[in-house]
């Protein structure tokens, strides 16, 4: 297999660098996928327009979808990363390991969404009804399935370019499911 190398900031455009200088203003150091993306001209910045994009789905609810994703399509990159910003949202080691399983036991308002974008990325897209029910009665809006359904994309495009690209994971390992 070819190997993919991990853009350093001279070898990307002057786009690029520029977003290189955003991302790690707010990070503190460029992350190896998102660097791994600026192998394109125009990829970094669709993605990063992706990421911050305005959304319904934010904070633990986003973490929840990015990491059933995560699991679901067996990322490690996405699973290291996600498991060190769940814990900067308030999710302990447990409940990390827990949503992983496409489970919420300790917030039913969450486990709709868990269980639900599980049924959506097995399925590819094929999703139950029964679990777009369960999504409305817990209380989450039409807005919310639309935004649910944008950020699992989001996260299936950092899961797919790691599942190809196979570059250096840069956050510590997520531990192990039994």
């Amino acid at each position: 297999m070819t190997t993919i190398n991990v853009p350093t900031r001279q070898e990307v455009s002057s786009v690029n660098r520029a977003i290189f200088d955003n991302i790690e203003k707010r990070f503190g150091v460029v992350p190896n996928l998102f660097a791994t993306m600026a192998h394109s001209g125009n990829a970094l910045s669709s993605y990063m327009a992706l990421q911050s994009a305005r959304s319904t789905i934010s904070g633990k609810a986003r973490e929840v979808v990015n990491l059933v994703v995560s699991q679901v399509n067996e990322c490690e990159y996405c699973l290291a990363a996600h498991t060190v910003v769940g814990k900067m949202s308030g999710l302990s080691d447990e409940q990390i390991v827990e949503i992983r399983r496409g489970r919420v036991s300790f917030d039913s308002k969450l486990d709709a969404p868990a269980r639900l974008t599980q049924g959506i990325v097995r399925n590819r897209g094929h999703v139950d009804p029964a679990l777009v029910d369960a999504f409305f009665d817990a209380g989450w809006t039409k807005e919310n399935l639309v935004d649910t359904i944008v950020a699992i994309g989001d996260k299936t495009i950092t899961n797919y370019l790691h599942s190809t690209t196979k570059i250096l994971v840069d956050f510590p390992a997520a531990p192990a499911l039994d």
